[in-house]
Parts: structure tokens; C-alpha cells; sequence
């Protein structure tokens, strides 16, 4: 099948193949798949069946909806940035999908309780410069220039600069797939 014809891109196959060191005899061992097919796939040249997705998969110690996903669309994902204010707290924010990268700046004495509105996300809080306290229902974390913690961000929470702060937090989606 023509590439152009084919909206999937399974040379990240190959890629996957040689990141892990495999000849195509060795990940034709270990998946089961023969050696034609996994040639023909690395060439974008034929699409794989589910059952082939699913032993390749497992070979490279993945889903198959993982390496379907590498397959559907580039590698290299581009957003641009964006800022927003809450309270005295500046934020510079990347989006994608599964991540939301925000960068903050807060003076001392700002204070702001459940900064963002979560998901079922994990977030981390990496202090860059200066002090920031965050408040956890049973807990409160004192965090200092290159130290970070992570919790689950559905908690109530709230951050408070101790001095003039510099941060990074990251709200990390969860996997649901089971």
C-alpha cells in the first residue's frame, strides 16, 4: 500500500527495533511475527493485522494501542505557550493531551487555593528559586530551591509563597487503560 493511501506510519517500528538493539530475526522470535511482515511494515509496504499490532506490541513491552498511537501521528508534538493569572501567581502553560506543563512566578505572601480546576491527574511542584509552602488535607509540604514533591491533585490544595518564588508544576494525566 502506497504510504500516501496509508494514514499510519509504521516505520516507528524499525525505530522501536533498533532503540532496543533487536536485529528483525530477534523481534521475529520474540514476537512471532515473520521476518516479511516486520520487513514490509518497517517500509510502510502492508498494515499490520491486530494480532500482529498485538505480538509486535508485547515485543517492544507495549499496548497496542500504544504503538498504534506512535503509528497514527508524528512523533513530535508543537504547541505554543499561553500565561493566565491567578491571584498574585503568573503562569507561562504548555497543553497537550496526557500533560500541562505550567511555569510560575509568585511574590511573597501570594497564596492561591486550588490553582486550577483537575482531572484525575498526579501533579508535581519543583521549586526552582526561592520558597513555596503547599497545604494538603493531612499534610503540609515545605519546599525550597530544587526541591519538588507529587500527589494526587484531586486533593485540596493550596500553594503559598514563603519569599519570591520561581516554580514549575506539572499536572500529569493518570493512565486509565487497563
Amino acid at each position: 500500500m502506497p504510504p500516501s493511501d496509508n494514514p499510519f506510519d509504521f516505520t516507528a517500528v524499525r525505530s522501536l527495533r533498533q532503540q532496543q538493539g533487536l536485529t528483525i530475526d530477534a523481534l521475529s522470535a520474540k514476537s512471532g511475527v515473520s521476518v516479511a511482515v516486520i520487513s514490509k511494515l518497517e517500509r510502510n509496504q502492508q498494515a499490520p493485522g491486530l494480532d500482529t499490532l498485538s505480538r509486535l506490541a508485547r515485543a517492544f513491552g507495549l499496548s497496542a494501542t500504544d504503538l498504534i498511537a506512535m503509528s497514527e501521528s508524528s512523533l513530535a508534538h508543537r504547541v505554543s505557550e499561553s500565561s493566565h493569572r491567578s491571584g498574585q501567581f503568573k503562569f507561562r502553560e504548555i497543553r497537550y493531551a496526557n500533560l500541562v506543563g505550567l511555569l510560575g512566578t509568585a511574590p511573597a505572601g501570594a497564596r492561591i487555593s486550588r490553582p486550577e480546576v483537575h482531572r484525575d491527574d498526579n501533579e508535581l511542584c519543583w521549586v526552582l528559586k526561592g520558597r513555596l509552602k503547599l497545604f494538603l488535607p493531612r499534610e503540609v509540604c515545605d519546599l525550597s530551591a530544587g526541591s519538588s514533591v507529587q500527589f494526587d491533585a484531586i486533593q485540596e490544595h493550596t500553594y503559598e509563597a514563603v519569599s519570591d518564588t520561581e516554580f514549575v508544576i506539572l499536572h500529569l494525566r493518570k493512565d486509565k487503560r487497563y
